[in-house]
């Protein structure tokens, strides 16, 4: 039988910061530095199409939307595979992989967007830089929880199944698809629901944006909301929000639910469940005599790449020792000459930076840790028993499970305007507010990785655990919270991280040709945005990135580290 590994943890014995770590973080200023200076020649002034409120359009933008939405998901997935399976099979891609990916997720995107867009408009058609932009914004906000998700899972592969592929002398490929693959199936499908909840929060940011004379647009649903919510039309908003819930029930039936059924076959147990939870489309799926068919050539065309494939054994994974070659090397040449450019222009920022406008940046990010703190430790109080109920429950699950899928999608940037001012006649209640969307923003990454950890538990240690017959809170601390704790760090990893970023749109609010701010580095970032302030928003956005660098890796690294040595399936 497998076990859980709960005994107490030696202290790490990893360095927190590395010399890969100063070298991302060169390049990374280098990159921003290098975009802000080819911003500095976009067009002065830029008009995106007019955005209709009319009803009639609602159909048209929502596939616009779901469009944008399905090209971003399909780049994140082919890059979680990609990145994920390097970053876990090979250790000097790991030590230079995994800070960058804590880097990357640590970019305020909405702070990059402005310089991304600006710079895109100056060296592309202008409305194939805004398309381009918004599915590069939609496609960062999903990409990595996804991909911490499936690194995750990747290490967390027992021993025993590793062995046993190796016995069998599967090739890398026949690994893949009978271990790799469906063990973090069901891992994937929850962190993909939830990126693409995530999509629909910064989908108002990316189809519509204003930087002074400078007006980006694009038709699609958060275009519709944004404009809505502007010139201060309820009723507009309540059709965009009605619709966007029309889309995600939809998806729900026709995409999620099936997925969720259909991964659940790749459950590490050997007891089956009494009630799981069934999906009509997924039914009607199997009896389809053109999906057999569909299913016939895929596996010709499995055993045709097995046969293919199976030359190269299973370990055979790059190690990086190949020599580089000329081409490598020229690329390596290119990208030094551009970071150094770029470093250039990030220090000419830097240096007009005032010491008065330092302390508000550094005052700023004191002020949002706080924020971040309260709404994280909010989320965990009611996200982690949710989890475990919905995860535990199947017959509460069928009935919780749509509706939690349905609140995540709702762009929480749509309904702030109206918090905001409900909550303005309350003591701090722009405060309160800017806490409240951080949550909305945030909490379903934790509550969507619970719930996958709780269902990824096998249903024979959950009978032998009531055999024992562990119950309250001896049950949890045994069974359920070892069970959970890898899904629950990725969770809070990508949750902190979208927290700060979600501190740009709760901290500085324009509602109906007025705007509401509060001492905050979002605030800072976006005020410096609607000012056209480069030298400000460079510094305050690479503030904040060093501020959650540092924070991932005092913290929610080492975390990742215990869950991966310690609580894993043995």
């Amino acid at each position: 039988m497998f076990k859980l590994r709960t005994f107490t943890p030696e202290p790490p014995t990893r360095a927190v910061f590395t010399q890969a770590d100063l070298w991302l973080l060169l390049v990374l200023i280098g990159l921003i530095g290098l975009a802000g200076g080819v911003a500095s020649s976009a067009p002065e002034t830029i008009r995106g199409p007019e955005i209709s409120l009319s009803l009639t359009a609602l159909p048209f933008y929502a596939l616009y939307s779901v469009g944008r939405m399905a090209m971003a998901y399909m780049l994140s997935f082919i890059f979680t595979l990609v990145y994920g399976y390097i970053a876990a099979y090979n250790p000097r891609a790991e030590r230079i992989l995994i800070p960058l990916l804590d880097v990357l997720q640590s970019v305020p995107i909405l702070s990059f967007l402005p310089v991304v867009l600006l710079g895109l408009s100056a060296i592309l058609p202008q409305a194939f830089a805004v398309e381009l932009t918004a599915v590069v914004l939609i496609f960062t906000s999903q990409v990595w929880n996804m991909t911490f998700a499936w690194y995750q899972s990747l290490t967390t592969i027992p021993k025993e199944l590793r062995e046993a592929s190796s016995i069998f002398r599967f090739s890398w490929w026949q690994r893949f698809i009978t271990l790799e693959f469906p063990f973090g199936a069901p891992t994937l499908v929850w962190n993909s629901m939830m990126s693409w909840a995530g999509g629909w929060f910064f989908l108002m940011a990316a189809e519509i944006f204003t930087l002074g004379e400078r007006d980006f647009r694009l038709p699609g649903l958060g275009a519709f909301l944004q404009t809505a919510a502007d010139t201060g039309d309820l009723g507009a908003i309540g059709w965009g929000l009605f619709s966007l819930a029309v889309v995600i029930v939809v998806l729900d039936q026709l995409v999620w639910r099936p997925l969720l059924v259909w991964s659940r076959r790749f459950r590490l147990e050997f007891v089956e469940r009494e009630e799981d939870s069934t999906s009509w489309f997924y039914d009607l799926w199997q009896r389809s005599m053109l999906v057999a068919w569909i299913g016939r050539r895929l596996r010709w065309l499995n055993d045709l790449l097995g046969r293919w494939l199976g030359q190269h054994p299973a370990d055979d994974v790059p190690t990086g020792e190949r020599r580089r070659s000329l081409f490598g090397w020229i690329a390596l040449a290119v990208i030094i000459v551009l970071t150094g450019w770029g470093l250039l222009n990030g220090s000419r920022f830097l240096f007009s930076v005032s010491l008065t406008q330092w302390g508000e940046i550094l005052l700023g990010v004191a002020a949002t840790f706080g924020r971040v703190s309260v709404a994280m430790c909010i989320a965990l109080l009611w996200t982690v028993p949710l989890g475990v109920l919905i995860g535990t429950r199947q017959k509460i699950a069928a009935v919780l499970q749509p509706v939690v899928q349905i609140l995540a999608s709702i762009p929480a940037t749509a309904l702030f305007p109206v918090l905001v001012l409900a909550l303005l006649e309350f003591p701090g209640g722009l405060n309160l507010a800017a806490i409240a969307l951080m949550m909305l923003g945030t909490q379903w990454y934790i509550l969507f990785n619970v719930i996958a950890g709780v269902n990824a538990i096998p249903q024979d240690l959950r009978f032998t655990s009531d055999l024992l017959q562990l119950h309250g809170w001896r049950r949890w601390r045994t069974l359920i919270l070892p069970g959970l704790f890898p899904y629950l760090i990725t969770g809070l990893i990508t949750a902190s991280g979208g927290a700060w970023n979600a501190s740009i749109v709760a901290e500085y609010v324009v509602f109906n040709q007025q705007t509401y701010q509060t001492i905050g580095i979002g605030s800072t970032i976006a005020a410096a945005t609607d000012a056209g302030d480069f030298a400000k928003l460079f510094a305050a956005t690479l503030t904040m990135i060093i501020t959650v660098v540092t924070i991932n890796r005092l913290v929610w690294r080492r975390l990742y580290r215990l869950a991966e040595d310690r609580y894993r399936l043995e």
